[in-house]
């Protein structure tokens, strides 16, 4: 049985309809749809991938996750827009995705759908698009079909994307859609404009408006009253706002708040709300901790033939804060237009656009109307550029996903964007003519028909550095070729990144398919979109940037670059990057992602400031002794855990191999501030004589040793310096407040939960001497069972700092004869030759490299020596029990004594976190939770043979070793968990 936080996959049920539906599951797939191959993955279940999904998973969460799975999407539409919105959701794990579109590709679809070649003009958009979709994630089913849109072919949909759609279609999808339960996302653009709608019914359940964690505090005074106050600890403000829900926990004293359900307060100031009526509770004594709970939320929305006459539009840029009514008229003129003539109105051209104008004031029924405005949609409306069709498709897409998961709140109902900036400032109307922006029979009409010819030469002679090649690398590239940048004779893109690739960058880093796992990213990227277009001069660098490069990337190098464009992933290569383009006086184009959360920076020489004129307040750091002592919430354990990885498999290589090379290593150490010193030379010694391995069991013996020291030792010495009872000069108890009282940990090889940290840690400090590990737990555990733990017992005179001010104020002496004592016991650099050891950089990508397996198991042991909730993997893992997994229960209690009901239903509760709501053995239904009082009370203190015996009327054999159980139970989360067994002896 896998019962640790590593375990990669989750079993879904496929019947689970969408969130805020009541609508059953979508039947099969119409006929005429013919399914990609290789898909067979999504049958009637599928799995979460963790591996494929760890970066989304942190994002949704595994609940929408599930109902995402479960949920089938028709984009109809393959032009640029419509090819956007389906990578989107392929790569986000749908269930399906069906391509609708009768179309066959022209030339100029070439513009933005970069997944249609040359020879692909004249076959139908979604077949040829339909394998290059496919490739990307094998767990998504995608098919395409030809039959036009019908109510029987939309009644097979939990979701109904429309692109670039004729008005008259969207009504009628929008009504049948509408009065069905079918969400629906209605999008478009043109040139530099864009349009969203969306329709997710009469009543859309919102589970979690805005994605971010709960807020929690800990509370210091409770009082009594109508309504009583609540205040919390000034460490930080609470951040919670009125009308917030909140749910309370380990507050002693008024011990009925933390049997209240979610009680709505009222924000009073920055450490205090009120929450109600608390003048009948008892009277608060210390303690307790504070929750934020999200609250489900209601919203409503209209069908699109009433949101089209009476519209609810998001604002977007409250620059531009009359605009999307101004645009939402003008494109239904456009649409009265487009169904007139039969055509858009053509670029630039002066008597289309007044019409377009005429056409919206009778829309407008007499509103003011910005003309230039509406001209301007008339203008542009052939144009078809990728990095709007980018942003569009992906708030589209990313609409769907709140659809089918109820997980941030949805767009109600209009968004309109445009990005007239981009656009000359002056002499407009002369450099942008009907003559410049013609259609060419050109790949760029689309692109030509918003800027013009002369723009477009120009963008192909650019010189362009990419630095990165993950998410946002990919996506620049490939806009870069669809734009046509570097395209030309003289123009060129280079992008560098000294990274492979591995399974987890497939769901964000679309260039790349699962048999480009371990190849370079630059090298993958550079080709996948020279595939996209041919002409793309593009070539891949794997040098990383910075100081030691800089003979690589030289002033001739930089001299010969139009401009940069970064995709990194720390502050401290932007701020190089950052010092490059201004010593150079190149543009930079700048930006980042976290989650749901994005930002961009456009630096232009002599024009905006550079990324480093500002910089973003520092984050509060947590304090030394709260990690090193006294954690109160689970990121102190994470960052302790973190601080550990590097501490142990990391700083010691690296000071061990400059000891071996370095003969000024001592001496630099020794000039080093405070204790620095005596830590670094300890830690040398420890590494190449007390703790230096020769063997695998040798690193087993240290991983167990070093759990004792950590989850035992070292506990027991800070409750001997410091006793639960203790209290302050003041007479306050000294484990109250922010200070949580710990308990040691007892190490049991047989407890499924404490062998696989040690596992972990043995393979990383295994593989930071070149010694070869192992994943056989079994074995594993049979050498734990042959380690020998010294017996610890606690000191006395052992300093133990309460707060970073002590620390600071203590004396910093080295004891020089310790010192003396640590070099001589060091081995010289000559008795060592060719020894070296290898320094481990943390890597949160790979999910086989054991690192995410230490942090997780370190951090959530921490925490429950101090009675702090575990997190999952996704602030971790979560720990995962499904029909497969084995549950081993050891009936004979320590007193000699066999478990009871009581105790074997509290074993579970404190070991897994598991409450049991229904035993079974056989036929014979031992306990649930829905059971008559009288009879529980009865079986609660019976031993379970003696329950098995009395339900079943048999009596146990002597050949019957053991009793196998089948428990239904909830977990933390309250969520269900498929039926494990338990094996009772």
């Amino acid at each position: 049985m896998s019962s640790s936080p590593l375990s990669k996959k989750r079993r879904v049920s496929g019947s689970e309809p969408p969130t805020g539906s009541s609508r059953a599951p979508a039947p099969a797939v119409s006929p005429s749809v013919t399914p990609a191959n290789g898909m067979a993955k999504n049958g009637a279940e599928a799995e979460i991938d963790e591996g494929l999904y760890s970066r989304q998973l942190y994002v949704l969460g595994h609940e929408a996750m599930k109902r995402m799975q479960t949920s089938n999407v028709l984009v109809s539409g393959l032009r640029g827009l419509g090819v956007e919105v389906a990578k989107n959701l392929v790569l986000g794990g749908v269930k399906s995705v069906t391509l609708h579109d009768p179309h066959p590709a022209a030339w100029a679809d070439l513009a933005s759908q970069f997944y249609l070649r040359e020879e692909d003009v004249g076959r139908s958009r979604a077949e040829a698009t339909l394998p290059r979709l496919a490739e990307l994630n094998s767990y998504v089913a995608v098919s395409s079909t030809r039959e036009p849109l019908s109510q029987e072919l939309l009644g097979t949909f939990q979701v109904v994307v429309l692109t670039n759609s004729p008005l008259e279609e969207q009504l009628w999808v929008g009504d049948f859609c509408h009065s069905h339960g079918i969400k629906l996302v209605v999008a478009d653009t043109r040139g530099l404009f864009g349009q969203l709608f969306c329709d997710f019914g009469d009543d859309m359940v919102v589970t979690d408006p805005n994605g971010e964690q709960p807020l929690s505090a800990m509370v210091s005074m409770v009082t009594k009253g109508c309504p009583g106050e609540v205040t919390c600890l000034d460490e930080a403000r609470h951040g919670f706002e009125t009308g917030d829900f909140v749910t309370f926990t380990e507050v002693e004293g008024m011990e009925e708040l933390n049997r209240c359900g979610p009680v709505e307060i009222r924000v009073l100031g920055p450490y205090t709300f009120s929450i109600g009526d608390t003048s009948g509770y008892g009277d608060y004594v210390r303690g307790g901790i504070v929750t934020q709970v999200k609250m489900p939320k209601h919203i409503h929305f209209k069908r699109l033939r009433d949101a089209l006459a009476e519209p609810e539009m998001m604002v977007t840029d409250f620059g531009k804060a009359e605009r999307p009514s101004m645009l939402h008229w003008a494109w239904q003129g456009l649409h009265r237009f487009l169904r007139q003539h039969g055509r858009a109105p053509r670029p630039r051209h002066q008597g289309d656009a007044a019409e377009v104008v005429a056409l919206t004031k009778e829309v407008a029924a007499g509103a003011e109307l910005d003309e230039e405005l509406v001209r301007e949609l008339a203008f542009q409306a052939t144009g078809d550029l990728a990095p709007v069709n980018a942003f569009i498709g992906g708030l589209a897409a990313q609409e769907v996903m709140k659809a089918v998961s109820g997980k941030f709140t949805p767009i109600t109902q209009w968004l309109y964007f445009d990005a007239l900036e981009c656009l000359p400032e002056e002499n407009r109307d002369t450099l942008l003519t009907e003559e410049q922006c013609r259609p060419r029979n050109s790949r760029y009409d689309g692109q030509i028909a918003v800027f013009g010819a002369e723009l477009q030469a120009k963008l192909g002679a650019q010189k362009y550095f990419v630095v990165g090649a993950g998410a946002i690398g990919c996506e620049l590239l490939k806009n870069f070729a669809m734009v046509g940048l570097g395209c030309g004779p003289e123009g060129s893109v280079t992008v560098t990144d000294m990274d492979t690739i591995e399974k987890s960058n497939l769901n964000r880093q679309f260039l790349f398919r699962p048999w480009d796992v371990t190849k370079l990213k630059s090298e993958r990227a550079a080709a996948a979109a020279r595939e996209m277009n041919p002409a793309l001069r593009v070539s891949s660098r794997t040098d990383r940037v910075g100081p030691d490069t800089e003979r690589v990337y030289d002033d001739d190098f930089f001299e010969g670059l139009d401009g940069v464009a970064n995709a990194l992933d720390n502050v401290d290569a932007r701020l190089y990057m950052d010092r490059r383009c201004v010593y150079y006086r190149k543009p930079l184009l700048e930006s980042g992602t976290l989650g749901t959360k994005g930002n961009v920076q456009v630096v232009i020489p002599f024009l905006s400031e550079s990324y480093s004129s500002s910089q973003d307040p520092p984050e509060k750091a947590i304090p030394i002794c709260t990690l090193k002592n006294f954690p109160n919430a689970i990121e102190h354990t994470l960052q302790w855990a973190r601080d550990e990885f590097e501490g142990l498999f990391k700083q010691p290589a690296e000071n061990v191999n400059q000891y071996l090379m370095d003969p000024k290593f001592l001496e630099r150490t020794l000039r080093l501030a405070g204790t620095q010193p005596l830590e670094v030379l300890e830690a040398v010694q420890r590494s190449l004589v007390s703790d230096r391995p020769r063997a695998w069991p040798d690193c087993v013996a240290w991983a167990c040793r070093h759990w004792h020291r950590q989850y035992s030792n070292n506990i027991r010495q800070l409750l001997h310096n410091f006793p639960p009872g203790q209290k302050t000069n003041s007479g306050t108890l000294f484990w109250s407040g922010p200070k949580r009282c710990p308990h040691p940990l007892v190490f049991d090889p047989d407890n499924p939960l404490h062998p696989p940290p040690v596992v972990a840690a043995a393979n990383l400090f295994a593989q930071s001497y070149g010694i070869a590990g192992s994943r056989d737990r079994a074995a594993v555990a049979e050498l734990l069972r042959h380690v020998r733990v010294p017996p610890f017992a606690p000191k006395a005179g052992v300093r133990i700092h309460v707060s970073d001010q002590e620390l600071q104020s203590a004396s910093a002496a080295l004891d020089d004869g310790r010192l003396e004592e640590l070099k001589a016991s060091l081995p010289s650099p000559e008795e060592l030759p060719g020894f070296r050891m290898f320094p481990i950089d943390f890597e949160k990508d790979d999910d086989t490299n054991f690192h995410m397996d230490f942090i997780v198991a370190a951090s959530n042991l921490r925490a429950e020596n101090y009675d702090i909730p575990p997190a999952d993997r996704h602030k971790y893992y979560e720990v995962e029990w499904t029909l497969w997994d084995r549950f081993e229960v050891q009936g004979l209690q320590p007193d000699g004594q066999e478990m009871t009901l009581r105790q074997f239903l509290a074993y579970f509760k404190k070991e897994h976190r598991l409450e049991i709501t229904m035993l079974s053995q056989g036929v014979s239904m031992l306990y649930s939770f829905f059971m008559p009082a009288a009879k529980l009370r009865e079986r609660h203190d019976q031993p379970m043979t003696e329950i098995v015996t009395r339900v079943s009327k048999k009596k146990l054999g002597r050949h019957v070793k053991a009793l196998v159980f089948e428990l239904c139970c909830n977990d933390d989360s309250d969520a269900d968990i498929e039926v494990p067994y338990v094996r009772y002896t």
